[in-house]
């Protein structure tokens, strides 16, 4: 197991690619703490984990607030004594709007998490690790952070930021022994995508077929790509093997994106 021994905070854990990112994690010998807002879910991801026979614990924790963000990494710390890898994979979709239509409140409420909340896990992990002068942190953005999304301004600004943040991070942290990378999903089986077809083709006026070809069909492979894509990548990123990448934006696109 290529994380044995490790411990492992993986954020938005209650759901989607965060789920599954927090099994494999789990999977591959890290302990693994189940952060995000919903405690329920969380004990549904805890309880998977459990039944493959790894081990988890569930801290509801709301990312945007400093306070609750400090705590988690307090308590993870007080109670397993160090914490090696940080997975920020919480986030929102944001409004589908043409940008006029888009409010104050609303561009705020999606860089608030994806940003903000993810910057706040950086600034309070990362003490711990430059003491012990080893960790790994993978920042999940999109592949939208690459290329435009039609009706999506909050949402493709706020994963472009997340390359900005972990470019300059790797440098500020590299010295200590601490990687960080960025990991961009392509559109990824499951129903958040399935949502965001349909509300596309509402918005665009088109079929269900026509939108998903909008995700798909520029792909070298035509397909989407699954969760398990996304988190064997970060297993990768966050084991010895990837122990000489840091400051990378890898997309996992099935050849939808190639820069």
């Amino acid at each position: 197991m290529r994380l044995n021994g490790k411990v492992a905070i993986v954020t938005g854990a209650s759901q989607g690619i965060g789920q599954v990112i927090a099994q494999v994690v789990a999977r591959e010998g890290a302990v693994t703490i189940l952060a995000a807002r919903s405690g329920n879910n969380l004990k549904a991801t805890s309880e998977m984990i459990a039944d493959a026979g790894g081990e988890s614990h569930v801290t509801p924790v709301d990312i945007t607030d400093e306070v609750s963000v400090k705590n988690l990494m307090d308590e993870t710390v007080s109670r397993f004594g160090t914490l090696d890898i940080l997975i920020n994979n919480a986030g929102v979709a944001g409004p589908m709007k043409a940008v006029e239509e888009i409010s104050a409140e609303e561009w705020e409420e999606c860089f608030a998490v994806n940003v903000t909340g993810m910057f706040l896990c950086c600034k309070h992990a990362i003490p711990v690790m430059k003491e012990k002068r080893s960790g790994r942190i993978v920042n999940i953005s999109s592949l939208s952070g690459k290329r435009p999304l039609v009706h999506r301004s909050p949402y493709t600004a706020s994963k472009m930021a997340v390359i900005g943040l972990t470019r300059t991070l790797a440098f500020e942290v590299g010295e200590f022994g601490v990687t960080v990378n960025t990991v961009c999903p392509g559109a990824t089986e499951g129903e958040r995508i399935r949502l965001v077809i349909e509300n596309e083709s509402k918005a665009l006026g088109i079929s269900l077929e026509e939108a998903e070809r909008n995700f798909t069909g520029a792909a070298a492979l035509k397909t989407f790509v699954t969760p398990e894509d996304t988190a064997n990548m970060c297993v990768f990123l966050c084991s010895e093997e990837g122990r000489h990448m840091t400051g990378q934006d890898i997309n996992v696109t099935a050849g939808l994106c190639w820069y």
